[in-house]
């Protein structure tokens, strides 16, 4: 493990690597679910920190949060959202049903992170220029990965809205351009080709001739039903279950 460093939470003292983002949850969670090799999807990582991002600016307006932290919160938020940490996020698939321990990864980040751009920003605008970093940190209240960036939520509906930022952002950036890339191949397959004549086939016999543009224009046709689906599909997907628990 190298150097490590001491955390404490509910349950006492548990030891971690010392430049970990990461903290007490999330170490223990490498251990009692020390499970397979598949880690949890990071697009779901980036749209926990999405969340985080959305909560801390909404628990400012309503007055529960430090407009500073707030704005800390957010900042490192959207680092995290946008991958810059991608390293930090190392539990497994497979956890409790609640997601509990990514939710909790995600907030122990966000919080070391927002903690120490406020550290940062206390060290040049009071601190001697000799003072290291890490005592800056003793000039700011820390950032509490529950009660401050978790504030408000639990994650039986952060989670559920995570999985359900996630399958919008991929079917949005990803699976619909896609489909509409493979349909414009197509028609430009048919329209070079289209007038070349083939034979139908029915049971494994000749059948009625028919031009390759017939029967490309048949799988242009079921590209656009399927994009018209996915999109139908995407309504209850962007029904979020954020404040709904």
């Amino acid at each position: 493990m190298g150097e490590t460093r001491i955390e404490s939470d509910s349950f006492g003292p548990i030891e971690l690597p010392a430049n970990a983002l990461w903290g007490a949850q999330t170490a223990r969670s490498l251990h009692f679910f020390a499970i397979g090799n598949q880690r949890m999807p990071i697009e779901v990582i980036h749209a926990l920190a999405w969340v985080k991002w959305a909560a801390a600016g909404v628990n400012s307006q309503l007055g529960l949060l430090d407009a500073d932290k707030a704005a800390a919160i957010a900042d490192a938020a959207q680092q995290v959202a946008e991958g810059k940490y991608d390293g930090e996020f190392p539990l497994s698939v497979w956890q409790t049903g609640s997601g509990t321990q990514s939710n909790m990864n995600v907030n122990e980040v966000v919080a070391a992170l927002a903690t120490r751009a406020l550290a940062t920003r206390a060290l040049a605008i009071r601190a001697p220029s000799t003072l290291a970093l890490s005592q800056s940190t003793q000039l700011v209240s820390k950032i509490h990965p529950n009660d401050d960036v978790n504030l408000g939520q639990s994650s039986n509906d952060v989670f559920p809205t995570a999985m359900h930022l996630a399958v919008a952002g991929l079917v949005t950036r990803r699976l619909l351009p896609s489909l509409t890339q493979l349909r414009e191949a197509i028609a430009a397959k048919r329209q070079l080709i289209g007038s070349a004549i083939k034979i139908g086939r029915t049971h494994l016999q000749d059948a009625t001739p028919m031009t390759l543009g017939q029967e490309l224009s048949g799988y242009e046709a079921q590209l656009e039903l399927c994009v018209e689906s996915i999109e139908h599909a995407m309504r209850p997907v962007q029904t979020l279950a954020i404040g709904g628990t």
